[in-house]
């Protein structure tokens, strides 16, 4: 994706790119806005937009530097708004791990009631990562299936490019972040007889028969 196509859509995504930028001008007051723009994943106007934004609530100030730039530095209000971001985003990161990890759990203990007992995750991500690392009864999680991913592997499990690829299967578990509703729709459709489990916190609607698990 390029940087013009990455655009804030949300609160969170707010919130994230402000404490991006707040961590990159406390590590570095003479980045440029070229910089934050590139290793924010932004595009150029946004992150001025950001920056001014920043300077609007008070949370940075700009100085002249030499060589026509700006050197930009943190605020005691920037430094509190750091502080509070960074605690609410790790806040939000532990009770997503804390949820991926119960939902992945219960997702591995169905298959296991079902007696599937090879399974595969769809999507590299970081719920991909949190489902690897659990387990129920007489289940193994043998790869993950991402037909976009360029990786060889997730934690221990290797990384195939179709279904396929993964061998013989008894179910799916969905573990995208990228639009899981649309990868539902296409593993249904083009796959109408494999099992597909899906998370709750990736609040997928089961429209289809084709996919549902009984």
């Amino acid at each position: 994706m390029s940087n013009a196509e990455r655009i804030p859509v949300g609160k969170a995504d707010d919130a994230e790119i402000t404490l991006g930028i707040l961590n990159a001008i406390h590590e570095n007051e003479r980045i440029t806005q070229r910089t934050v723009a590139h290793d924010l994943g932004i595009a150029l106007g946004l992150a001025n937009s950001y920056l001014k934004r920043c300077v609007k609530k008070g949370l940075i100030k700009v100085r002249q530097a030499p060589a026509n730039r700006y050197a930009y530095y943190l605020t005691p209000q920037g430094f509190s708004e750091k502080s509070r971001l960074t605690a609410e985003y790790l806040s939000d990161s532990f009770r997503f791990f804390r949820d991926a990890r119960s939902q992945c759990t219960e997702a591995l203990k169905e298959a296991g009631r079902s007696g599937w007992t090879r399974i595969a995750l769809f999507g590299a991500s970081e719920l991909a990562e949190v489902a690897s690392l659990c387990e129920a009864p007489g289940v193994e999680i043998v790869a993950v299936v991402d037909p976009h991913c360029a990786q060889s592997s997730l934690a221990h499990l290797r990384i195939v490019r179709t279904i396929d690829d993964a061998g013989e299967l008894d179910a799916l578990i969905l573990t995208t972040l990228a639009n899981p509703q649309a990868a539902y729709d296409v593993l249904i459709k083009e796959h109408p007889n494999i099992r597909v489990i899906v998370p709750g916190l990736l609040r997928v609607s089961e429209r289809s028969t084709a996919g549902e698990l009984a």
